[in-house]
């Protein structure tokens, strides 16, 4: 089952351990930059097409165990909802979460961004 968490709860699942992955593309990552510590990971292209199978070999070396936490993060949480849902209920991963209200509710709670440089 996918957790829903806040910026306040995103920033104790870091603390703790857990694998940051924005989900983005690289053109949102550059234009808003990302939350420190995070993994770049696009699923979805600027067309709103996936390769599920590069996706998971990828997400695999960030996550290398069902059991391992992660975070998902996107601009407001709807890609991350569906990614969460399908690596939780598809896939078997027992500690998937993402961050509710996405990127904007990084910035609306005023945390800082990392700037990309790819």
């Amino acid at each position: 089952m996918l957790k829903n968490l806040t910026p306040a709860q995103l920033k104790e699942q870091k603390e703790q351990g857990a694998v940051l992955i924005d989900i983005r593309t690289p053109y949102e990552w550059k234009q808003t930059g990302v939350v420190p510590g995070s993994h770049l990971l696009t699923f979805f292209d600027d067309y709103g097409n996936y390769d599920i199978d590069k996706f998971m070999d990828e997400f695999q070396k960030l996550v290398p165990t069902k059991d391992t936490p992660f975070v998902l993060i996107c601009r407001t949480g709807s890609r991350t909802s569906t990614v969460g849902n399908f690596l939780a209920n598809q896939m078997g991963y027992k500690n998937a979460m993402h961050l509710s209200g996405g990127i904007f509710a990084w910035s609306a709670d005023g945390n800082s961004f990392e700037a990309v440089k790819r």
